[in-house]
């Protein structure tokens, strides 16, 4: 396995609220994480988990430390450019779908797409590419409210992926969806770890699903308390 570094965090720390009522969500948090890896961040609600999962995408800023892309601080970027490397370099699955309700189910995949000005056209063709993949091509003209919620969640997937992004990154992507459902949703995940190389994070309760990542990364108010390897 590569050992090029895609994510390198370095003192993080973040709190939420002020006076008598500030929470200290993160506590001076050192991370990294490898090209093709497949992490887990697992610990009890208010852990700290979620809270490390956004600086690392880079969806908040820490209030000290830092996080390098590829080698390169993020600290110093305008928000623009911000947006721009995280549009470029990752893909994000929520337990909540955040679909567009209005749009069809091809124009909510495509939407990295349009933030990137990728052409209409290419934007329809790599839409229809990813979505073919996960079964949902005759549902691309449909409304993403006419979908089941594992057909959602493999919307929200291929959006996830049709920017190629270089790290996936996936906060309880099992959380709202059944047994059955949410094995097809893991095995997705697992196999564009495998065939395409995307570096995986998730964040998780469940310890099946952990267990199947390389790393587990345990945290407990606020810091890393441990850091294992799946055999």
């Amino acid at each position: 396995m590569s050992t090029k570094e895609v994510i390198k965090a370095s003192s993080l720390g973040k709190s939420y609220g002020s006076g008598a009522g500030k929470f200290i969500a993160l506590k001076d948090v050192s991370l990294t994480i490898n090209e093709g890896e497949s992490v887990a961040i697992v610990g009890k609600s208010g852990s700290g988990k979620s809270t490390l999962m956004h600086l690392l995408a880079l969806l908040d800023t820490p209030d000290s430390g830092s996080v390098a892309i590829n080698g390169a601080e993020t600290s110093s970027l305008k928000p623009r450019e911000v947006e721009r490397l995280r549009n470029k370099e990752f893909g994000f699955v929520f337990q909540q779908f955040f679909l567009n309700p209005q749009e069809s189910v091809l124009e909510n995949t495509i939407l990295p797409l349009k933030i990137a000005g990728v052409s209409a056209g290419e934007r329809k063709r790599k839409g229809e590419a990813v979505l073919e993949q996960f079964g949902l091509l005759e549902k691309s003209k449909n409304k993403a409210t006419a979908l089941s919620g594992g057909q959602k969640q493999r919307v929200v997937i291929s959006r996830a992926l049709v920017n190629q992004p270089s790290v996936i990154f996936a906060d309880e992507p099992t959380g709202n969806l059944d047994s059955a459902t949410g094995q097809i949703v893991v095995e997705s995940l697992f196999d564009m770890n495998k065939s395409k190389g995307i570096t995986l994070v998730i964040v998780t309760h469940d310890p099946e699903l952990a267990a199947r990542c390389e790393r587990q990364i345990l945290m407990r108010d606020g810091q890393i308390v441990s850091q294992s390897n799946s055999n």
